[in-house]
């Protein structure tokens, strides 16, 4: 029922649209007999309100899929490279939770690996809020960032690789079973600062889905139990993407369409040096706003993709 009314909803907004656009079609056409200028101006005024709200409603066609109103959970990987490729990742890291703030999402982190000098090696952040999902699924693929390192001491210029995943926050009701016999669950001491915060009860919880070898670990609750949900919830997230994979690639395989999913999947380009520039390979939009971007405004991109995906086969 809560689906149905959502379908009405969304056609009444549209047939009204119609009905107004058809309203202002015939006091133009009554303008222009009676050359009446100022209902001419009013007109085109009403123009202008009319076709953002088209823009409105044709961007929400890209908010249409059937989780796209869910929380994510957004992954990143650093990449082959050692410090520079892990500094790069906490870079992807503070640019998503800046983007995260700016649209007042609720985040947490679940897990965190640092580096060894600088950086991370992976991260994995939940953030909740209206159509979270829906807009963050554009950014999964291949980051790739040039600049000069500040760890070369050669001032040499280096390319590094980040990879970034994200899966819904899938609704309990949601069939992705999960056998407990498929789990291995290892328990270990949470990694903490010395001292008196020392870690003395083993609460870190490592689950590995035995069927499909994926690993997922959770630290950074205080108890054993809290720690094992914000586990399976990602593992989830993670079992209904590979299914999800399994259907586009299937799907893309009927059309003769070559998919390759990995590291390959390119989709942006950072480069600092040695000129500035954002460039998202897959729609060409490109900014020499540098700082902007890795301060988290990276809504043209997202909504640029977002509206190239309406109507094509990638949705």
């Amino acid at each position: 029922m809560r689906s149905l009314s959502s379908l009405r909803e969304q056609v009444a907004t549209w047939d009204k649209l119609e009905q107004d656009v058809a309203d202002a079609e015939m006091l133009l056409a009554m303008a222009v007999e009676a050359e009446d200028e100022s209902v001419m101006a009013e007109v085109a005024a009403e123009t202008e309100a009319l076709t953002k709200r088209y823009e409105d409603l044709e961007f929400q066609l890209a908010l249409s899929g059937r989780y796209d109103n869910s929380g994510a959970i957004l992954s990143v990987h650093a990449g082959v490279g050692g410090t520079e490729a892990q500094d790069w990742a906490q870079m992807l890291m503070r640019m998503y939770l800046r983007w995260a703030e700016r649209r007042d999402y609720d985040i947490e982190i679940t897990n965190q690996l640092d580096g060894e000098e600088a950086g991370i090696k992976t991260v994995t952040i939940e953030v909740t809020g209206p159509w979270a999902y829906g807009y963050l699924k554009s950014e999964r693929g291949v980051h790739r960032l040039v600049r000069i390192s500040p760890f070369d001491s050669s001032a040499r210029r280096h390319t590094s690789f980040a990879l970034v995943e994200v899966v819904p926050i899938l609704d309990e009701q949601i069939a992705i079973e999960i056998n407990p016999s498929d789990l291995k669950i290892d328990v270990y001491r949470s990694a903490g600062a010395g001292g008196q915060n020392v870690q003395k009860n083993s609460t870190a919880i490592r689950l590995t889905h035995i069927p499909t070898g994926i690993v997922v670990t959770c630290q950074n609750e205080r108890s054993q139990l809290q720690n094992r949900e914000s586990a399976l919830k990602v593992l989830r997230g993670k079992l209904f993407d590979i299914e999800l994979q399994k259907r586009e690639e299937e799907e893309a395989r009927l059309k003769g369409k070559h998919v390759e999913a990995g590291w390959g999947n390119q989709i942006r380009s950072y480069v600092l040096q040695p000129y500035q520039m954002v460039k998202d390979l897959r729609t060409d939009v490109e900014t020499g706003n540098t700082t902007a971007v890795l301060d988290g405004e990276i809504d043209l991109f997202i909504e640029t993709w977002l509206k190239a995906q309406v109507g094509s086969d990638e949705r």
